[in-house]
């Protein structure tokens, strides 16, 4: 069995239970802007729940969503780098941890669904060129690794291949949003997808997250040579209709769940959407069992 480090949960999730009200298009990056400490009490928590890693309230922040909301770009910088500083701080009250440096897909700036379909407007070249200025500022924050994130389509990653390689001191993990057990939500195979990162040194990590914990067992088989970062969604669906998540977002079942992953080699679990601070306490006492 391998060592297992223990992530976050939801963000959003837990912001909105605190209270904080994210009908926005900015989502939880519009809080770095007029609630910076929410956001740190919410690593906080997470730290304090067994969680080993932050994962920062960047996913959403990008210099042209924030420019679009009236700010200049040296605004925009700032409150991105921010994000990482909020982590920093709850990660030293907590005494220790790693922080990661959430960079969010370009379908997460179209507010539009598209990081569930990886239908974009842009190619490989657009979509380089669209997150390089968030990147550099990332990278240069003082994050331990960038988290890419909810990645749905071939051409993302072979940008985010692109721009590792502009910047070799970077760490990075890889973690695809999924419509089954094999693909992407593109309809890429999963394994096409990881052979674009197979031979670099700066990946720590690539798996899956935003996705069916139905489904993650199934594509860790498909990541046979890499270690494995898996954080899912709770197990609960989104009824678009209706504006509304359906289910039941069972911590005991996610914990027992997270041990199975375990078993099959993950070597980074935590939770996406819908995952609370109760869900990373089970996950922690499931793998440590």
């Amino acid at each position: 069995m391998v060592s297992t480090l223990v992530l976050d949960g939801g963000l959003a999730t837990h912001l909105e239970a605190l209270g904080a009200d994210l009908r926005d298009e900015l989502w939880s990056a519009r809080l770095l802007l007029e609630d910076p400490d929410l956001i740190r009490q919410v690593h906080a928590d997470y730290f304090a729940a067994g969680a080993q890693v932050a994962t920062t309230a960047s996913y959403q922040a990008s210099l042209p969503a924030f420019v679009r909301r009236g700010m200049t770009r040296q605004e925009a910088a700032r409150l991105i780098a921010l994000s990482v500083d909020l982590a920093a701080q709850a990660r030293d009250e907590a005494g220790g941890g790693l922080v990661a440096a959430s960079v969010g897909p370009y379908g997460a700036y179209l507010a539009n669904g598209a990081e569930y379909t990886g239908d974009y407007d842009l190619d490989e070249d657009g979509l380089l060129d669209w997150h390089r200025p968030r990147w550099e500022i990332l990278a240069e924050a003082g994050a331990d690794l960038l988290a890419c994130e909810t990645i749905p389509s071939f051409a993302e990653a072979r940008a985010i291949s692109r721009l590792l390689k502009e910047t070799p001191e970077v760490k990075a993990w890889i973690a695809f949003s999924c419509r089954d057990a094999q693909h992407l939500n593109d309809g890429t195979p999963i394994r096409q997808a990881v052979s674009v990162l197979a031979d670099s040194p700066q990946v720590i990590a690539v798996g899956v997250n935003c996705t069916s914990p139905s489904y993650i067992p199934g594509l860790i088989t498909e990541l046979t040579g890499f270690t494995v970062v898996v954080y899912p969604n709770s197990g609960e669906t989104w009824d678009a209709e209706a504006q509304r998540w359906r289910g039941v977002a069972d911590a005991t079942e996610y914990g027992e769940a997270a041990r199975r992953w375990q078993d099959m080699g993950a070597a980074l679990i935590g939770g996406c959407c819908r995952t609370t601070p109760a869900h990373i306490r089970r996950v922690r006492a499931a793998i440590a069992a």
